[in-house]
C-alpha cells in the first residue's frame, strides 16, 4: 500500500500587500523525498517554506500532515530571548538526556553551546537554529539557506550529513555545489506557480530555459493570432463583423489572455567599468604577519598580485582571511614585513557585514548619501559611472520597485541589501576589486551575471567566499587559511585547490570527539576507493563500505560524550531520568560501533579479496 506523503498543500492562495504570492499552488514531498527549492529572490521560497511549516496561515487552501509526522523548520532569525545560551535555546526540544546531541552538531557546526544568546551573532544564531533542527531530526526538514555563515569545512560537514540521513528536506540555498551533491528533485516558483520535475538541482537550468523557450514560442503563436484576428476585426465588411460577434468575443479573450501572462523577471541590468590601468603590479606583501594577543593569525607571508588577477580567500571562519585582506589593502598595518602597493589603484570593497548600509536610511539616502555618488544641486540624482542618473532609474537596474526606493534599508531582504550594496561599488569605476562574501542571499541568476561581470572586468579582484562553484568559476589563484597562521598560495579555484592540496583540505570537518577520546582504529581511515580498485564489491557494498569510517567514528564520539555524562557519580540520585536514558543510549550506541565494525570488517575482506 502507497503511504500517505509527509506533506501535502491543495490550492494554496495568498496575498501580501495586495499583491498575490501564491494562486493555486499545490506541492506535494514525499518520504525520502530531498529536494531543491528554487526561484528568483522575491518569488515567495521562504515564505512557502513558512506555509509547509505551518508558521503562515494561507488565505485560501490545504496544508495535511498525516498524524505522528514531524515538520522541522530552520529559523532564520529565531526567538531565543527566554535562553540563557545558544546550546539551551538548540537542546529546548529535546528529551531529557539527549543533549548530548547538540554537543555533536556544535562541533560539526563550529559554533560555541555555551555563547551568550544576548551577544551573540546573527550567523551564530542560524547555527544555533540549524543545530536544533539537525539535533531533533524531524521526519521532515525545511532548510531556508542554511549554508550562509558556514565556513567550506562546516558546509561539507554539514552536506555529508544530510546525505547520510534518512529523514526527507527541503533546501533552499545559492550554493550550486551543495544543491547538486544532495537533491534529487526539484520544485521551482516561477510567478506565483510551483513546478516540479523529478530530477535534482544539476538538470534545473537546462530543465527551466526549456520551459522558457516553449514560453515564448507560444507568446509568439499567440501574438500572431491577435493580430491576424485584429486585421480581421479592422478589415471585415460590418454587416459580416455583426454575423460573427463571437469571433469579436474570442479575440477579445485572446487579448485578454495575452495581458494576463505574468512577464518573467529580467536579470538586473549591472554594469561593471573598471577605472584607468592600475600598474602591473598591484599588491606586494613581504614577510606580513599578524598575532592578536595570543593568537597567530598570520606567519610571515609573501605574496604579489599583478593586475587582472583573481585571488580568492578561503578557509574556517575565523581563521584571519578578513584580516588579511585587510592588510593587503592598507586599512591594517601588519606587525611584521612591508605591503606595497602599485600605481594608480582605485578601489571599490564589498563588506561582508554591510556596514556601508544604515539600516535607518531609505534605498534613495543610501545612494544619494553617498559622497563619491552626490550630483551637486541634485537631490534625485547619483552620480553613476561619470554620468548623471536619476536615483529610481538606478535602482530599477538592480531590480529595486519605485515603491522600495522611500522603504528603510532594514526592510530589505539579504539579497536585496547585498544588491543594493552592488549598486553603489558598480556606481564607480574601479581597478581593484575587494569582495568579501558577496555570494551571500543573491539568487543564482544574479550570481551568474555577477561571474559574467568579473569575467569581463579588466581590473583586479580579491574575494573571499565560502561558495565553492562561484570560486571554480572565478579564481585564478587560491590563498588558503588552514589555521595556525598559515597562510598557503595554490594556482587555479576550489576544485584546483582539493586535487593539490587533497580531500582532506577543508572539504570535511573533523568529526566530533569528546576530549580524551581515543583515535579510531587505522582500519577507519583508509578508505579504500571499491568502485575503481575493488571490483568483488557490488555498487551498494562499494557505497556502505565508504561511509562507514565516518559512521563508526561518529559513534565512537557519542559513546565518549555519553561516557562522560555518566562519569559524574551524583547524576543517578540528581537526575535519575537523565541517567537511565543516557544508559539506554550507550547500550544502543555500543551496539551498533560493534555491528558497524563488524560490517567493516567483512566488506574489506571481501573488496582485497
Amino acid at each position: 500500500m502507497a503511504r500517505a506523503p509527509l506533506l501535502q498543500l491543495s490550492d494554496i492562495s495568498l496575498t501580501f500587500g495586495g499583491d498575490p504570492v501564491f494562486s493555486g499552488l499545490d506541492a506535494v514531498v514525499q518520504e525520502g523525498d530531498r529536494v531543491a527549492l528554487v526561484g528568483r529572490n522575491g518569488s515567495g521560497k521562504s515564505t512557502l517554506m513558512k506555509v509547509m511549516a505551518g508558521l503562515v496561515e494561507p488565505d485560501s487552501g490545504t496544508r495535511v500532515v498525516p498524524p505522528g509526522i514531524t515538520v522541522g523548520y530552520m529559523e532564520q532569525d529565531p526567538a531565543m530571548g527566554r535562553f540563557a545560551t545558544l546550546g539551551d535555546f538548540a537542546a529546548s526540544g529535546l528529551d531529557v538526556g539527549e543533549e548530548y546531541k547538540v554537543e555533536m552538531v556544535a562541533e560539526g557546526l563550529s559554533f560555541d553551546p555555551a555563547g551568550d544568546v544576548s551577544t551573540a551573532s546573527g550567523g551564530e544564531r542560524r547555527r544555533a537554529a540549524l543545530a536544533k533542527l539537525l539535533a531533533e531530526a524531524p521526519e521532515l526538514m525545511l532548510l531556508d539557506e542554511p549554508t550562509n555563515h558556514l565556513d567550506i569545512r562546516a558546509i561539507a560537514w554539514l552536506e555529508e550529513q544530510l546525505k547520510a540521513t534518512r529523514t526527507a528536506f527541503v533546501l533552499i540555498s545559492h550554493d550550486r555545489t551543495f544543491l547538486r551533491n544532495l537533491t534529487r528533485a526539484t520544485l521551482w516558483i516561477d510567478r506565483g506557480a510551483v513546478r516540479r520535475q523529478e530530477e535534482g538541482f544539476e538538470s534545473f537550468e537546462a530543465w527551466r530555459d526549456k520551459v522558457w523557450e516553449e514560453e515564448d514560442i507560444a507568446r509568439h503563436k499567440l501574438d500572431r493570432k491577435i493580430k491576424a484576428e485584429a486585421r480581421w476585426a479592422v478589415e471585415g465588411i460590418s454587416a459580416r463583423r455583426k454575423r460573427n460577434q463571437g469571433r469579436v468575443r474570442a479575440l477579445q479573450q485572446l487579448r485578454a489572455d495575452r495581458a494576463g501572462m505574468i512577464k518573467r523577471q529580467g536579470a538586473a541590468d549591472m554594469a561593471l567599468e573598471s577605472g584607468p590601468k592600475s600598474g602591473k603590479k598591484v599588491i606586494e606583501a613581504r614577510g606580513i604577519s599578524k598575532t592578536f594577543g595570543d593568537d597567530t593569525i598570520l606567519r610571515p607571508f609573501d605574496l604579489r598580485v599583478l593586475r587582472g588577477d583573481r585571488v580568492a580567500f578561503v578557509g574556517p571562519n575565523g581563521v584571519g582571511k578578513t584580516t588579511l585582506l585587510k592588510m593587503l589593502t592598507g586599512e591594517l598595518e601588519p606587525d611584521t614585513g612591508e605591503v606595497i602597493h602599485g600605481t594608480n589603484l582605485e578601489m571599490a570593497v564589498f563588506d561582508q557585514n554591510r556596514a556601508q548600509l544604515s539600516p535607518d536610511m531609505s534605498l534613495w539616502e543610501s545612494l544619494t548619501g553617498d559622497k563619491d555618488m552626490r550630483v551637486s544641486g541634485q537631490a534625485d540624482q547619483v552620480m553613476v559611472r561619470g554620468q548623471p542618473r536619476h536615483v529610481v532609474g538606478y535602482l530599477k537596474d538592480f531590480l529595486f520597485s519605485d515603491a522600495q526606493a522611500r522603504a528603510p534599508v532594514r526592510s530589505l531582504s539579504g539579497g536585496e541589501k547585498a544588491r543594493l550594496l552592488l549598486a553603489k561599488i558598480m556606481a564607480k569605476e574601479s581597478n581593484l576589486l575587494v569582495l568579501d562574501e558577496p555570494t551571500n542571499d543573491l539568487d543564482l541568476e544574479t550570481l551568474d551575471l555577477l561571474q559574467e561581470l568579473l569575467d569581463d572586468y579588466d581590473g583586479t579582484v580579491l574575494l573571499v567566499s565560502h561558495d565553492r562553484d562561484f570560486l571554480d568559476r572565478v579564481a585564478t589563484t587560491t590563498v588558503a587559511m588552514e589555521g595556525d597562521g598559515q597562510a598557503t598560495v595554490y594556482a587555479g579555484g576550489w576544485s584546483d585547490y582539493v586535487s593539490q592540496r587533497g580531500e582532506g583540505a577543508l572539504s570535511a570537518a573533523p568529526a566530533p570527539r569528546a576530549q580524551g577520546a581515543e583515535k579510531k582504529p587505522q582500519k577507519t581511515a583508509r578508505k579504500p576507493e571499491p568502485a575503481e580498485q575493488k571490483p568483488r564489491l557490488s555498487f551498494t557494498e562499494a557505497h556502505r563500505l565508504k561511509e562507514l569510517p565516518s559512521v563508526i567514528e561518529r559513534l565512537e564520539a557519542e559513546i565518549a560524550k555519553l561516557e562522560s555524562l555518566l562519569s559524574d557519580p551524583d547524576l543517578f540520585t540528581r537526575e535519575p531520568v537523565k541517567f537511565q536514558k543516557a544508559t539506554e543510549a550507550l547500550s544502543a550506541r555500543q551496539s551498533a560501533l560493534s555491528e558497524a565494525e563488524e560490517e567493516w570488517l567483512v566488506l574489506d575482506e571481501k573488496a582485497t579479496g
